[in-house]
């Protein structure tokens, strides 16, 4: 079974119910690894050695956070800017990444309806995370269908449950949401 690589990314984790959880959930599954960006960098000084490391070490990347202003927490994006670059994830001989999986599970406040033309925020949430596609593309990994909570504004505890299982499933190979280039 592949090695999975879980950047779990948030501002604040102590007190995020979905990200405890999901956390809680999946930090003892075999042949995953999780790492907490917030607790690793709280200083946002990225140890890009380490990173290419764990990188190298797993077949697939894991990136959950919950949609902020329309991306990713802010560590993550720092992550990506210290960690994906010339030469090891991109470029002529930039290919380290080349042929692993890339897998989003990202949580919304807004629900399914907000995310339409007619919503208030006007676009899909896929449209909102083609940046991490096209991220996908350019190191040549192959990027799977994103794992969406919508709705967390409301969250019950049986969507919440509901929510977690999909994301175990997911990382433990139950369920493929691999899509095309």
């Amino acid at each position: 079974m592949p090695k999975t690589l879980i950047l779990s990314a948030h501002r604040t984790p102590d007190t995020a119910v979905i990200n405890k959880a999901l956390v809680n959930a999946l930090k003892d599954l075999p042949d995953v690894t999780l790492h907490e960006l917030s607790r690793a960098y709280p200083d946002y000084k990225i140890d890009v050695a380490r990173e290419h490391q764990l990188l190298d070490a797993h077949q697939r990347l894991v990136m959950m956070f919950p949609f902020y202003w329309y991306s990713s927490p802010a560590i993550l994006s720092e992550w990506q800017d210290a960690v994906l670059t010339y030469g090891y994830a991109y470029g002529s001989e930039g290919n380290a990444l080349q042929g692993k999986t890339l897998q989003l599970v990202v949580s919304t406040g807004g629900n399914e309806q907000a995310y339409t033309a007619e919503g208030y925020n006007r676009y899909p949430v896929e449209s909102l995370l083609l940046p991490f596609h096209a991220m996908a593309n350019r190191t040549g990994m192959h990027y799977a269908a994103p794992l969406l909570l919508q709705g967390a504004n409301s969250l019950t505890d049986s969507l919440l449950e509901k929510h977690v299982d999909a994301a175990v499933r997911l990382v433990s190979h139950q369920s493929s949401l691999l899509c095309s280039q």
